[in-house]
Parts: structure tokens; C-alpha cells; sequence
């Protein structure tokens, strides 16, 4: 009797073993099954990189026509007439800036263009008569190299490389159609996508997922209401500034600033550079003048309008915000550089709840 038990025993010991092994096991290849699938996503959604920044690029849209679709909405019982009436009402003042802003604009930049020689031979007077009444500057031969490259560039060529080398990703007009039709698509019935989306997380997650989403609707319709109002501001200020002045282009050269400022941090800082040149040309007071006046106006920017217009938008530090468009610019080339403050907002928003939040809850 005792001998059955113990082997008895020694069956079930080894049952039991083998069980806990068998789980053991499976749990660890659960593991790195999740890990493998995990990466193959990763490299998924690099391949369709493009298309992503793309669709995110619809979803900006759909969250900003949404909230004028919204109030249509409370006058006109149709959703998809108040879709009409403001996909129509956004190509029309789209249609109406390309044909009466471009045209001057395009005009004023191949001005500069031309213009861009002589800025160089003057600089260069400068750094002559400079060098002579200062010999130690005649050491210094990076500079004698610097506008030794900027006879030889030929700005207008450059612009047009650039522009071809963006528009061959896809062609410009096919990412355009795209976005178009992406917009439409989601705009006409926003819900359901959102409750696909939803679906991709555990139940478990899905009322926090939704709270996150809410966060960033409102953040991405801040900072695009607050970036519109700014770059209009801007643009404005500068051209009146700029004729004041008397520096030549005011028009292209204002314009240029108001569109820059779509990108924080680098835009302002380039688009200083155009309107200084030119008044180089005329007298040296007017680029300083110049200077002077973008300054001023970055300043009324950034003290006045955007705590005014964006109050509610989600604050970024001035070194992340440089940060998130080198790193975006680097992987989604310019694409990401435009998108790198919404991309940014989205990404502290989801972090706040699923890592910053969460980790102070379970300490």
C-alpha cells in the first residue's frame, strides 16, 4: 500500500510539474509572440508612413470643418448639406488666395530671387571695408568661403528641386486628392471611425481612450484656430511695417512671415532673413530697422496673442516644441516639420493619461 502511494504521489508531483512547466512556457511564448507582432506593426506603419501622416494630416481637417459642421448643423436638419456648405466655403477661400494672393506673391519672390546677387556683393563690401579697419578679420577665411558659396547658389534652382523632391513622394496632386477625399469620407460621419478606433484597445481602456480623444479635439482645434489668428496677425503687422519702412517687397515679404509662423521656432527666425537683405540694398539702418521690427513683432506674439487666442490650448516648452520638428522633419521629412506641433500635443495628451497619470495613481 504504501509503495502505490508513493507512486501515486510521485505521478501527481510529476503531472503537476509538468503542468506548471507546459504554462511557464506558453506564457514566455505569449510573450515574444506579442513582441514579434508587436514589431511587425512597427515596421508596417513605416512602410505606410506617408499614408499615415497623411491621414492624420484628414483627421486635423475633420476635427477643425467638425466644429463649424456642428453649428451648421443647429440651423440646417441635414448633416451632409452643413458638410457641403463648409467644404464649399473652405475651397472657395482657397481658390480665391490662390488666384488673387499667389499671382503678386509668386512675382515678389522671383524679385528676390534676382535681387539675391547683389545682396551678396553687398555683404561683401561690407566685410571688406570691415576687415580693413579691423585687420584680425582678415584671418578668418570661413567667410571669404561662405560667400564664395552663396555667388555660386543659385536660390531659385534650389526651391525648385525642393519642390519637385516633395512632390515626387506621391505627386502633389494625388495627395491632395487624397486628403480631400479622407476629409470628406470621415467628415460626412465622423462616429463610426471613432468607434473603430475605439475597438483596437480592451474594453477595459475604452472610456479612458474616448476622455483622451476629447483632450485631443480640443487641443488640435486650439492650436489651429490660435496658428490661423496668429499667422493673419502676423502677416498684417509685417506687411505695414515693412511699407513703413520703405523696404522694397512688402507684400511677398509679410506673407512669407504669416505663413512661416505655421512652424514655431524656425519659421519667425527665417523669415527674417528676405526683408533684411533687400533693405541691405538701400541703407544699412533699414535691415537693422528690419530686425528690430521682427522682433518686436515676435514679441507681441508670443506676450500677447497666443496666451490671448490660446488659452486653451495645451502648453509646450519652447525646447520640446524644437525638439518634436527636428525629430518629426527627420522621419516624415517636411510633412512632419509642418505637423510636428499637433503631432506633439496628441502624443503629451496620451501620455499624461496612460503614463504620467497612471504611474502617480499606482504610487
Amino acid at each position: 500500500m504504501d509503495e502505490f502511494l508513493s507512486k501515486n504521489n510521485y505521478a501527481v508531483s510529476a503531472s503537476v510539474t509538468f503542468i506548471i512547466y507546459y504554462k511557464v512556457k506558453s506564457v514566455k511564448f505569449s510573450q515574444w509572440l506579442r513582441i514579434i507582432i508587436f514589431v511587425i506593426c512597427l515596421w508596417i506603419c513605416w512602410q505606410i508612413r506617408n499614408v499615415l501622416l497623411l491621414t492624420f494630416t484628414a483627421v486635423v481637417c475633420v476635427v477643425v470643418l467638425n466644429r463649424a459642421v456642428k453649428r451648421l448643423h443647429r440651423w440646417i436638419p441635414s448633416r451632409n448639406v452643413a458638410v457641403l456648405i463648409s467644404a464649399s466655403a473652405v475651397l472657395l477661400m482657397l481658390g480665391i488666395f490662390g488666384v488673387i494672393v499667389f499671382p503678386p506673391f509668386a512675382n515678389q519672390l522671383q524679385e528676390f530671387f534676382y535681387l539675391t546677387p547683389q545682396v551678396t556683393a553687398r555683404l561683401q563690401d561690407w566685410v571688406i571695408s570691415l576687415e580693413n579697419t579691423f585687420p584680425a578679420f582678415r584671418n578668418i577665411q570661413s567667410i571669404d568661403y561662405l560667400f564664395q558659396q552663396l555667388q555660386s547658389l543659385d536660390l531659385e534652382m534650389v526651391f525648385g528641386r525642393f519642390f519637385t523632391l516633395f512632390s515626387n513622394t506621391l505627386t502633389i496632386t494625388l495627395n491632395l486628392l487624397l486628403l480631400i477625399v479622407l476629409t470628406l469620407m470621415m467628415l460626412l460621419n465622423p462616429t463610426p471611425y471613432r468607434h473603430l478606433f475605439l475597438k483596437m484597445f480592451p474594453a477595459s481602456r475604452r472610456r479612458q481612450v474616448d476622455k483622451v480623444l476629447d483632450h485631443c479635439e480640443e487641443a488640435i482645434a486650439g492650436w489651429f484656430i490660435g496658428i490661423i489668428f496668429n499667422m493673419t496677425v502676423i502677416a498684417t503687422m509685417s506687411m505695414i511695417g515693412l511699407w513703413i519702412l520703405g523696404v522694397p517687397l512688402a507684400f511677398a515679404n509679410g506673407l512669407l512671415a504669416g505663413l512661416l509662423t505655421f512652424i514655431p521656432n524656425l519659421g519667425p527666425t527665417i523669415s527674417v532673413v528676405p526683408p533684411a537683405a533687400i533693405a541691405l540694398l538701400e541703407k544699412p539702418w533699414k535691415a537693422i530697422a528690419v530686425v528690430l521690427l521682427y522682433f518686436l513683432i515676435q514679441q507681441v506674439e508670443s506676450n500677447i496673442l497666443t496666451p490671448m487666442v490660446m488659452q486653451k490650448q495645451v502648453s509646450l516648452l519652447p525646447a520640446v516644441t524644437l525638439l518634436s520638428q527636428i525629430i518629426f522633419a527627420i522621419f516624415f521629412g517636411f510633412l512632419g516639420l509642418l505637423l510636428a506641433l499637433p503631432l506633439t500635443l496628441i502624443t503629451q495628451e496620451w501620455l499624461k493619461e496612460f503614463w504620467v497619470q497612471g504611474f502617480l495613481d499606482h504610487h
